[in-house]
């Protein structure tokens, strides 16, 4: 595996301020901030996943996640609304002695006048949403675990050609920004160019794209610095794309061995998850980008079930136990292994 991808280091969020989390998801999940007090920058949010209190409630907190975003569904507060005035009292300033990042009250329930008042006596934010609890639970998931997700940075150029996101890398100045151009003039779209962010998704998901810095800008050697986006219109960019194979390009060697067949397919980790690599040799006046084009529809075709390499492999196995001669051509004929077709019928085209 080249230096490139074994010295990567991965990095991942520590924390998510309580202010940029309601600012990135009050439009998206419809969050409304039912409490007074403006949201303290110290209010941060440290793990992705989600607590539903319903024992903490109850009066068991041995084992209370409080650091964890808390969701408040119809059981947490028809709960609430059941207990005595007294009890409903006590039930929150227990719950409210942790150290809470913030609190969502799911389906447009109305909140206890009380529940409000301690929540900003303690500085805890509280929203509520309109999205029922399991939906609004599966959002509020893939966002936190975009947000704390691992992360590496690639230089290379990030394509989607016909569907499959190709990262294209290789030594400085061997002509990845070139070959993107060319790719995005027939029709392709931009994902990233310079500096690729690859983000795990899942457990066998890795997504690309670009930096807020560089977005769709790119630097063409002698040219200088265009914007894909401006030039090409919208339907030349993407701002993300799953991560599917690796386009090593390097300088031809005649001395070294390169695969010929494809049987074989490499394999590079990155995050943990295997993603194929393919070491293409470039020199020139050979066509790279139709070879990109080709390589992205031969993913297709082995993603759908269909593997060239091994068709034809196995066809020459069957050919060699066969041991099928032609004696129509002697042993120094140049096609002794037969034409395709034994008779083309006034085709003299």
């Amino acid at each position: 595996m080249p230096d490139r991808f074994k010295d990567i280091k991965e990095f991942r969020k520590d924390f998510i301020g309580v202010n940029f989390f309601y600012n990135e998801c009050k439009d998206r999940f419809k969050l409304k901030k039912a409490t007074s007090k403006k949201i303290s920058e110290e209010k941060i949010i440290k793990e992705k996943d989600l607590h539903r209190p319903g024992l903490a409630l109850a009066g068991y907190v041995d084992l209370f996640t409080h650091s964890r975003v808390q969701i408040f569904g119809n059981t947490e507060i028809k709960y609430l609304k059941q207990l005595t005035k007294k009890d409903r009292l006590v039930t929150l300033k227990r719950f409210f002695s942790f150290d809470i990042p913030c609190l969502i009250v799911t389906s447009n329930n109305k909140v206890p006048v009380e529940l409000l008042t301690i929540a900003d006596e303690k500085n805890v934010p509280v929203f509520v949403t309109s999205f029922q609890t399991t939906r609004f639970v599966n959002f509020i998931s893939d966002f936190l675990d975009d947000q704390f997700s691992s992360q590496i940075a690639i230089h290379g150029s990030f394509v989607d050609v016909y569907g499959v996101g190709l990262l294209f890398c290789g030594k400085s100045g061997i002509g990845k920004s070139e070959i993107t151009l060319d790719l995005v003039e027939r029709g392709h779209r931009l994902v990233a160019d310079d500096i690729v962010v690859v983000s795990k998704k899942a457990e066998s998901v890795l997504m690309g794209a670009g930096t807020s810095l560089v977005k769709h800008f790119m630097e063409i050697r002698g040219l200088g610095i265009i914007d894909i986006k401006q030039i090409f219109g919208i339907r030349a960019i993407r701002y993300q794309k799953r991560v599917e194979v690796i386009v090593e390009l390097e300088d031809w060697d005649s001395k070294k061995d390169y695969d010929r067949t494809g049987l074989d397919s490499r394999m590079v980790n990155l995050l943990g998850v295997d993603i194929e690599k393919i070491n293409l040799p470039i020199f020139p006046g050979k066509n790279v980008t139709v070879i990109a084009e080709v390589i992205a529809l031969n993913y297709l075709c082995k993603h759908y079930g269909y593997n060239a390499a091994k068709v034809f492999g196995k066809r020459l196995d069957d050919r060699i136990k066969s041991n099928k001669k032609y004696p129509e051509f002697s042993k120094n004929s140049y096609n002794e292994f037969g034409r395709n077709t034994e008779y083309f019928e006034h085709d003299f085209e």
